[in-house]
């Protein structure tokens, strides 16, 4: 039994190392990839706090959240800092295409669950992650 174990532990280890990750590597200033880690984490707590909301029926809410946290409101937080800090000048052209596109749906998802239509809010949630789920298929900043 030991022996069974721990030859499908190494065939499983040896299929990890194989596994390349493909994605684009994208070098950055440690403060703006610090800035940019603490951003998702928060993207992370909006999404949270705005799928209980809208379970609870509080489509307004979730709406205000959704444009304050994530929508084009949410735009350009890191503006102020020193040029190392930004994420977004040190992104290629295609991943910060796909940031702002998350910022607009966001916003086009706070607009529809300000009209308190609950199926057309629930229709939208799905446009709350694309942009994410976009994005770090096809980016990563760490080797």
């Amino acid at each position: 039994m030991k022996t069974c174990l721990f030859g499908a532990l190494a065939l499983l280890s040896s299929a990890l190392q194989a596994t390349e990750d493909t994605r684009h590597l994208v070098p950055m200033p440690l403060a703006a990839e610090v800035n940019l880690r603490a951003e998702m984490r928060a993207s992370l707590l909006a999404l949270n706090e705005i799928l209980g909301l809208v379970a609870a029926g509080k489509l307004k809410e979730a709406g205000e959240i959704a444009e304050r946290e994530l929508g084009v409101s949410a735009m350009g937080k890191h503006r102020g800092q020193p040029f190392d800090a930004r994420p977004g000048p040190h992104m290629p052209v295609a991943m910060h295409a796909i940031g702002m596109d998350g910022h607009k749906a966001a916003s086009d998802f706070a607009r529809i669950a300000a009209s308190g239509d609950r199926e057309k809010t629930i229709a939208a949630l799905p446009s709350l992650t694309s942009a994410c789920v976009a994005c770090h298929y096809s980016y990563r900043t760490r080797q």
